[in-house]
């Protein structure tokens, strides 16, 4: 039996096992380092190689980036806050409940690690304002040991991390974005060729690898302009992509195109052929841009040239072969991502209104526990907020957190008393921080894992001789761990955070934005407005996956807002190019106003579309079709569009 077999037999995964317990040792050698330095807390350094490490080297290099900084900026607010409250402790509560709630709010409106790192400045700027209340004239020295204290962990978990960490490769996701984008050629060159196809079933299929994908690709550009530059690429493909997937949609009847079809699936056929040569692929690659250009010069349409050439831009610059920034045009590399703009609002309110009350029964009571208590609920209300369902998450964070206190109660009085010096103590703590690596390894142990190491080191202070109470230690304990409990009852009462509530924001929020492309005509916005409701139709159809929703429903009226979008913009460039009846330009304005209600009246909109349609076709007017298709795709959307009102 290979040692594989053996720890996939006692539930540990090797993977897992290696990344664990080269952080753990990361951990043990930053304690070590900041207790011989002569920080007053250590052990915040441990706590920072495990908050900072990563199992690859990007996204290790960004996140200690942004922990750094995060951590130089939330220090800062904490010392100049404890130095304006003074001995006005009320001010301290609102003043960190306001900070905390602000960067929890900003962190849900940013991705990745950036995210990370605003909320972080948050919930730093508590830990050096909570845990030294009642010495506000030491509160300087306590933020510069707190700033010094995480750069030796970041400095460590860099160090092991860059030592032990493999690079990633890119190779895997281009190869899955090369598939994809051998797929929606193909149908492109099937329903060119006249040939039929399951369309509705096959953008099903299609988007959801494009939503996948799209999930991936923050954590891929950690930590590398490269990879940043390949992610935006990736992206403006994907836009592209889904541009093409309304396009075989949206189209009533397609003429077929004999010549465009066939340069289309000569460039399918190059993407799809396997090599492991780089050199042949590089070769193959340029060939098959070169059919996607030849196709879009070949075709008739000009809505079918209109949506190869942003492919073949984007698959260009995607695959490494614009030379520079120079010939990247702007204009094909639009890429707005969605913003939760709701959810950062709620996150806003969630944490500054749970702060301020646990803040005031803190004041009232007078417990020295409720500095522990608001520090706990301060990075509960703000690091989970970003889950796709926190309270989920809570009684894992639970478990972990009691686990961690109940070994850090016994290290302390059980077995730090036969400690004969601070670097006894110290050395005695690595055992329990090398037992958190195996806790991440196993299969059943590794959602409360994180949680263990983190309030094991919070509460375990190692300074010689051993001083307080048992009793103290319990209270601070407990005070900690009932952080994740308050914090389940928060997110399940205020602004429930849930996949499907998620999903339904979503909804509204594209809703809205064709409501509003309705009633602005604002050339400049278009593109932006196009752009980004692609980004949200991608993200909904994952928010779907996620919940079990009907997916099929979510995908059909998700589909149906950008179509009537690109519906909107086309009555708009028709009445700013006048030629049309005052009938037809009465028709085109009601159709306006009505889509500007849609969530509330779809069906009005829809026969209003219709009648649009029919109005231009009897004065003469040819190019009815987007808003044809928009008004069949509103058939059977009704729900759908409801739910952004519900």
């Amino acid at each position: 039996m290979t040692l594989t077999d053996r720890l996939t037999a006692w539930g540990l995964d090797k993977g897992r096992l290696t990344f664990g317990l080269r952080t753990a040792f990361a951990a043990c050698l930053a304690l070590l380092a900041a207790w011989l330095i002569g920080l007053e807390h250590p052990q915040w350094s441990a706590m920072t190689v495990w908050a900072a490490s990563q199992p690859l080297r990007g996204q290790l290099i960004e996140k200690s980036l942004f922990r750094a900084l995060g951590t130089m900026v939330g220090v800062t607010v904490g010392v100049a806050l404890v130095v304006v409250a003074a001995d006005r402790l009320f001010i301290v509560v609102i003043g960190l409940s306001l900070w905390i709630g602000f960067c929890a709010g900003l962190g849900n409106i940013q991705r990745g690690f950036l995210a990370y790192g605003s909320m972080l400045t948050g919930y730093s700027a508590a830990m050096v304002a909570l845990l030294d209340t009642r010495h506000p004239d030491h509160i300087i020295a306590l933020g510069l040991d707190r700033l010094a204290t995480v750069l030796v962990g970041v400095v460590t978990a860099l160090l092991i991390g860059l030592l032990l960490t493999p690079k990633h490769g890119e190779q895997p996701l281009a190869e899955r974005v090369r598939r994809l984008t051998t797929r929606v050629l193909d149908d492109m060159t099937r329903r060119l060729g006249g040939k039929p196809a399951n369309i509705a079933e096959e953008q099903n299929i299609i988007l959801s690898e494009m939503a996948a994908i799209e999930d991936t690709l923050d954590p891929h550009s950690a930590g590398s302009l490269r990879s940043r530059r390949t992610v935006r690429a990736i992206r403006a493909l994907l836009t592209a992509q889904v541009a093409a997937l309304l396009w075989l949609r949206g189209a009533i009847a397609i003429t077929t195109d004999s010549d465009a079809s066939a340069a289309l699936g000569d460039a399918a056929r190059k993407l799809a052929m396997p090599t492991r040569d780089a050199s042949q692929r590089q070769q193959l690659d340029q060939a098959a841009i070169a059919d996607v250009e030849r196709a879009a010069d070949l075709a008739t349409s000009p809505a079918l040239r209109a949506v190869i050439r942003p492919i073949e831009t984007a698959l260009r610059d995607q695959l490494g072969l614009i030379a520079s920034d120079a010939e990247r045009p702007q204009t094909h590399h639009l890429v707005i991502l969605h913003r939760d703009w709701v959810g950062a609002r709620e996150a806003f309110i969630r944490a500054a209104g749970s702060l301020m009350a646990v803040g005031a029964l803190w004041l009232v009571t007078g417990l020295n526990e409720g500095a522990f208590l608001m520090l706990g609920l301060a990075i509960m209300t703000s690091i989970f907020s970003t889950f796709d369902n926190p309270a989920r998450m809570m009684p894992f964070v639970f478990t972990g957190q009691a686990l961690g206190a109940a070994v850090a109660l016994a290290c302390t009085w059980l077995i730090w008393p036969s400690a004969g010096s601070g670097l006894a103590m110290v050395l005695l703590v690595m055992p329990f921080v090398f037992a958190g690596a195996l806790l991440f390894a196993h299969r059943r142990t590794t959602a409360i894992s994180f949680d263990y190491n983190m309030v094991l080191l919070l509460l375990l202070h190692p300074a010689f001789p051993l001083s307080g109470s048992f009793d103290a230690s319990l209270y601070a304990a407990l005070a900690v761990v009932a952080g994740p409990a308050v914090a389940y009852f928060v997110y399940r009462l205020i602004f429930p955070a849930t996949e499907g509530r998620r999903m339904n924001t979503l909804i509204a929020m594209m809703v809205r934005e064709l409501e509003n492309m309705a009633g602005t005509d604002n050339a400049k916005s278009r593109q932006v407005w196009r752009a980004r409701l692609y980004h949200r139709l991608l993200r909904l159809v994952r928010w779907a996956e996620k919940t079990g929703d009907k997916k099929f429903l979510v995908v059909n009226g998700s589909l149906a807002v950008l179509q009537v979008g690109s519906a909107v913009l086309h009555i708009q460039d028709l009445l700013r190019r006048g030629g049309i009846g005052v009938g037809g330009k009465r028709a085109l304005t009601a159709v306006l106003r009505r889509i500007r209600h849609i969530g509330r009246q779809p069906e009005r909109a829809g026969r209003a579309l219709m009648l649009a349609a029919a109005r231009l076709k009897r004065d003469g007017c040819t190019e009815t079709e987007p808003i044809e298709s928009a008004a069949l795709a509103l058939v059977g959307c009704s729900d759908f569009l409801h739910r952004a009102t519900a």
